[in-house]
């Protein structure tokens, strides 16, 4: 990943928001859930926030800077939502990033 260019830091920032989706959904919420432990869902919850924040801002960058297609962006968009999203949408990026 190149980190100069918008492309880069946005590969970057989804794979990083992907993580901590993961962790919310995996280790936190069955850490509040199960064995009562809300600090997780607090402290990993948080944390995700703004990564999600950041992955919209760069995901705005990108999708500027490229002259994306609506379609593409919404679909980018949507990949923050579901878990894994933002790797299978990383895996179509690889041959724009090249």
């Amino acid at each position: 990943m190149h980190l100069k260019d918008s492309l880069g830091r946005f590969r970057l920032v989804a794979f990083v928001e992907g993580i901590s989706y993961l962790l919310l959904l995996g280790i936190a919420m069955p850490l509040k859930y199960i064995w009562g432990w809300p600090w997780a869902v607090k402290y990993i919850g948080w944390a995700h926030g703004l990564l999600f924040v950041l992955f919209l801002i760069t995901l705005l960058q990108v999708a500027l800077e490229r002259d994306w297609k609506f379609t593409k962006i919404v679909l980018a968009f949507l990949a923050g939502f579901v878990p894994f999203g933002t790797f299978w949408f990383d895996k179509r990026l690889e041959k724009e990033a090249q």
